[in-house]
């Protein structure tokens, strides 16, 4: 597939009023805060600023759909492990589940894994309500994750040595 074929999942976090005060009043312009992903592991985050809202909602997402990075996913439906993430005061866990368990995360991260393709996940955040920290928290955990192939190969074994004492759902 070429990068024009694929279709994107944009999830508008937040928007945010700005007012500049210059000599005749205020002058207001608008941020806003996009997730997109392809649904399929692929996932990037941008922020933009313009005068109108649709303005900066476009900008946010041309600007998050260059910065996607890929994250490994289980069966294409949740985490391979659990992983803890922290940006200023933001702290999230997120924690992989079983089949059927459904996102179980709030406000900013639920965009992040819809966007993202996860299915099956519970997450918590720890410390901060702010969206734009939330999502940074949720890609710094994201990206400490590492597939069972990754480590084997780094760690010069098998996959089958790797997760043969893994259990799920405890």
């Amino acid at each position: 597939m070429s990068r024009e074929e694929v279709a994107y999942v944009e999830k508008l976090v937040a928007i945010n009023r700005v007012a500049k005060v210059v000599k005749g009043g205020k002058r207001f312009s608008f941020s806003a805060l996009v997730v997109v992903g392809d649904g399929r592991g692929r996932v990037g985050y941008a922020s933009g600023k313009a005068r109108e809202v649709a303005d900066a909602v476009k900008k946010a997402s041309e600007r998050a759909k260059r910065s996607m990075i890929r994250i490994p996913m289980r069966e294409g439906r949740t985490l391979h492990h659990d992983s803890f993430g922290r940006f200023g005061a933001g702290k999230v866990v997120l924690r992989s589940a079983v089949s059927g368990t459904g996102i179980i995360a709030g406000g900013a991260m639920r965009s992040v894994f819809e966007a993202l393709g996860v299915q099956d996940v519970v997450s918590k955040c720890i410390g901060t309500a702010n969206p734009h920290n939330m999502v940074r928290a949720t890609f710094d955990a994201l990206q400490s994750t590492m597939s069972p192939k990754y480590i084997a190969n780094k760690r010069g074994k098998r996959v089958g040595d790797i997760t043969s004492r893994r259990t799920l759902g405890k």
